[in-house]
């Protein structure tokens, strides 16, 4: 596992590569192998704020969390990264058990069945050649949090997003 740490304005502490890894281990046996960890801190007025990325073999969690020092910051995000991904596991086990082969035996345990969201709604449109600042203009045009549009500096569909902080964020599929 490849751990990297990214300071932007803030002093890190020595050990904190050998703190993180110890946490991380333990998310290593949810995740199986874990490939590379970047953890970027960076400070926000009296706030710590630190974001880790996990990459594990092809799957991608990120969190974001701050607190007065690095190592809260760290230890409560590497919790909720945890309970997220026990989250995540239990829903597609959860999945596999609604199965039609298997939802029969399930049902006749007597278990009941939660809550789970379902998909409600589809939606279809033509997806307009446009550049990322024109894109950021409609988005706000149309109130929402995010906007899919075809780049027309790159042709390929990407989605703009707003980000916590105000700004915008773009995603670019890598194809």
């Amino acid at each position: 596992m490849q751990i990297n740490i990214t300071a932007k304005g803030v002093a890190v502490p020595v050990d904190l590569k050998e703190m993180a890894e110890r946490k991380i281990e333990k998310l290593e046996k949810l995740l199986r192998k874990i490939d590379t960890v970047d953890i970027m801190c960076s400070r926000e007025r009296q706030w710590r704020v630190v974001e880790i990325m996990i990459n594990a073999n092809g799957v991608l969690v990120r969190g974001e969390d701050r607190a007065i020092d690095i190592r809260s910051a760290i230890d409560s995000l590497l919790d909720k990264l945890e309970r997220r991904i026990k989250k995540s596991r239990s829903k597609m086990v959860e999945h596999y058990r609604n199965l039609p082969e298997t939802r029969q035996a399930w049902e006749e345990e007597g278990t009941s069945d939660e809550f789970e969201p379902t998909l409600v709604r589809s939606k279809r449109f033509t997806v307009k050649p446009m550049i990322p600042e024109e894109a950021a203009a409609q988005m706000e045009l149309v109130g929402h949090d995010f906007f899919v549009f075809r780049n027309a500096e790159t042709d390929q569909v990407n989605v703009i997003y707003r980000r916590k902080d105000g700004n915008y964020g773009l995603i670019e599929p890598e194809l």
